[in-house]
């Protein structure tokens, strides 16, 4: 049990600009070892802060990490002076979305294993997604938010973060994390959320194409699609999957997205059909 002072000490150090919400119950940081990969590959954590899951890390493997806050960056230096000696540790202080403007984080392989603030969580995860070298993440985050990455079709979460995660990987939700176990307690529950990637996101036009099927969740499906593209290549396109006019945006499977996607873009048989130059199949984009 971590004592009352080093709580209130917890408390001073936190950041609100950071979302700094310190993991401290070691229950909880053993469950999250525990449900790591077992394999040779390097780990990278986002956020480290204290340093208490970094502490379990470089016992079991090597770790790069990226802290953004300078003073705790010091205090990491000090406390794990021996790691970053030995090279167990590498500590990159800034913003790691500065060091992520090139392709990956890491030149080999890695897993990605961090509790992330929660302001910047999605976009980290989808970052990781399309990170060729990240091969799996382990990340705490808002409960919410792992709901939406790991809901299945039908389900209420269902939206454009399932489909971009489940184009790539397997995921679902580890265990829930209540608020006391962290210094200071956020006001909502966090989950541990396990993504294992098979292939990387490389296709921003699909991501775009999500955004407009989505716009609307609880409306149509061939309502918010319209707005883009077609209406009757929208019914046609529906109708060639099978799917029905009526049909809600939560309500499609992920391969169906994909197929959708080819078919109003014009691949279809993933054949690309011609176009004009410059001309594109979405309505705002071509004048015919």
């Amino acid at each position: 049990m971590i004592k009352s002072n080093s709580h209130k000490s917890s408390e001073k150090i936190a950041k609100k600009r950071f979302g700094q919400n310190f993991l401290k119950d070691e229950s909880v940081l053993y469950k999250i070892i525990e449900s790591m990969p077992k394999d040779e590959l390097p780990v990278v954590e986002i956020g480290p802060g204290l340093g208490d899951l970094t502490r379990h890390l470089v016992e079991i493997k090597d770790v790069t990490a990226y802290e953004v806050d300078r003073e705790l960056c010091e205090h990491l230096r000090k406390k794990f002076a021996a790691s970053l000696e030995n090279g167990k540790l590498k500590l990159h202080c800034g913003d790691v979305l500065d060091h992520w403007k090139r392709e990956s984080l890491a030149d080999g392989g890695y897993h990605l294993v961090a509790n992330l603030p929660y302001y910047i969580a999605t976009n980290i995860i989808l970052r990781a997604l399309k990170d060729p070298n990240c091969k799996s993440m382990l990340v705490m985050v808002q409960k919410e938010v792992a709901e939406k990455f790991s809901a299945k079709p039908k389900e209420k979460q269902f939206c454009a973060l399932s489909v971009l995660a489940q184009s790539c990987a397997e995921v679902h939700i580890c265990f829930d994390v209540p608020p006391e176990a962290f210094v200071p307690a956020p006001k909502v529950m966090s989950s541990v959320l396990q993504i294992q990637k098979w292939d990387s996101l490389d296709d921003p036009g699909f991501e775009d194409f999500l955004r407009v099927a989505f716009t609307q969740p609880r409306k149509r499906l061939a309502k918010n699609l319209s707005a883009a593209f077609d209406k009757k290549d929208v019914e046609k396109a529906l109708s060639t999957l099978g799917l029905a006019s009526s049909v809600r945006p939560h309500e499609v499977e992920t391969s169906l997205y994909h197929h959708l996607n080819n078919i109003l873009q014009g691949d279809i048989d993933g054949r690309k059909k011609e176009r004009e130059p410059g001309k594109s199949t979405q309505k705002q984009r071509r004048e015919r």
